[in-house]
């Protein structure tokens, strides 16, 4: 399944996902079985300029499976418990965090 830029215009898609690079992509390579490689899709998410709007949603919608915002399932809940670990007075803590991650 392809998705154009018409997938925005869908109830429940997000905005930003018709520049989503991933939408001209295979979706396949966003979710892969136990094992394989997600090095495609985190290619493809490496040049997109709406990862961060990706990944926010991810976080905010609680995304458990797949590749969002250039992040596996392992790495967003590395990224929630980092947060967590500043503690609640940091309202932008997972954003925060994630900021760091990548600068660095």
């Amino acid at each position: 399944m392809r998705l154009g830029s018409t997938a925005a215009t869908r109830p429940g898609v997000p905005d930003w996902y018709a520049s989503a690079l991933c939408a001209q992509a295979d979706p396949e390579a966003f979710f892969p079985e136990k094992g394989e490689s997600a090095n495609i899709a985190k290619r493809i998410c490496g040049g997109c300029e709406v990862r961060d709007d990706c990944l926010a949603h991810a976080l905010g919608h609680g995304e458990h499976h797949g590749i969002w915002g250039g992040l596996s399932e392992t790495e967003r809940r590395e990224l929630r418990s980092a947060a967590a670990r500043r503690g609640p007075s940091d309202a932008d803590s997972i954003e925060a965090v994630y900021r760091r991650s990548r600068a660095g």
